[in-house]
């Protein structure tokens, strides 16, 4: 007994020591340094100065906006495309390839995030492979420039996220009874009741947890929007790096920061308000 509680705090401590080092108490420094802003005689004193900036500035809104509303639609665009591959990989395929088409979809991700987009960078931009083809086949006068548009800065987002909606997809559709869909068709359920009826419903967990992974790490990307969307692609993370690197104004970027926050906390709540999900069936 004793040594099953000894154990039990062994693998606990560890895990307390990181909530609390890393997420508990950065958040609290965050939550201070945004509620302190300078007086007139440059000291820092306790205000909402900086989220009063926020409200009144049109450009912070509507950057705050645009970024929840790209980052949903990066969610749902990923949640489609992968719902079909990992049915496909686990119900359809013969079983002998189910790890080898696993291991394709994680192959690029073995490599960092920034060479990964600068390989669609080498495709997408004006001189690059895509348009190279285009010319040769005579399809194309003169080449496009693929890059820094919405269109481009969306396609890389799913494409980077997608390995986060397919894994957990995966692991729910494995334990989809082979036996209910066939019994569904022997019954005469149309394909379309299927998939409403049987597979959307038993695959509800797997899209709930990876609708909350790939929103909150489409929310908080910064290298994508940058460089894929260029300039203009009014991402709400260049407003923080703007004000915490360019102008060096770390209370500000602070607010920012604890803004977006709460912005992913509210819409993964009511996310799972709508679907009528419990967080914590989701993340088991």
């Amino acid at each position: 007994m004793k040594h099953a509680r000894l154990g039990f705090y062994i693998f606990l401590i560890p895990v307390v020591l990181w909530l609390f080092l890393l997420i508990v108490i950065p958040h609290i420094d965050l939550l201070i340094m945004s509620l302190k802003s300078e007086n007139d005689l440059g000291e820092l004193v306790w205000s909402l100065q900086n989220y009063k900036n926020f409200f009144v500035e049109p450009v912070y809104w509507f950057t705050f906006v645009r970024t929840a509303v790209y980052s949903i639609i990066v969610t749902i665009i990923t949640a489609i495309i992968a719902l079909p591959v990992s049915f496909y990989i686990t119900k359809v395929v013969n079983p002998r390839y189910s790890n080898f088409l696993s291991i394709l979809l994680l192959m690029p991700f073995w490599v960092s995030e920034l060479v990964r987009v600068y390989g669609w960078m080498i495709l997408l931009r004006e001189s690059g492979v895509i348009n190279h083809f285009l010319l040769k086949l005579g399809i194309l006068d003169k080449p496009i420039e693929f890059l820094y548009n919405d269109v481009s800065m969306i396609m890389v987002l799913v494409y980077t996220s997608m390995l986060f909606m397919v894994v957990p997809l995966i692991s729910v559709m494995e334990s989809l009874d082979d036996h209910l869909i066939e019994a569904a068709y022997d019954l005469g359920a149309s394909t379309k009741d299927i998939v409403f009826k049987i597979i959307l419903p038993h695959a509800k967990p797997g899209l709930t947890s990876g609708s909350i992974v790939v929103f909150m790490l489409t929310l908080g990307n910064y290298l994508t929007p940058n460089l894929i969307g260029g300039k203009n692609s009014l991402w709400f993370t260049e407003q923080i790096y703007t004000q915490f690197i360019a102008s060096f104004n770390w209370n500000q970027g602070a607010a920012f920061g604890f803004l977006l926050l709460l912005l992913s906390s509210f819409i993964i709540w009511l996310g799972l308000k709508i679907t009528k999900q419990n967080l914590s069936k989701v993340v088991q």
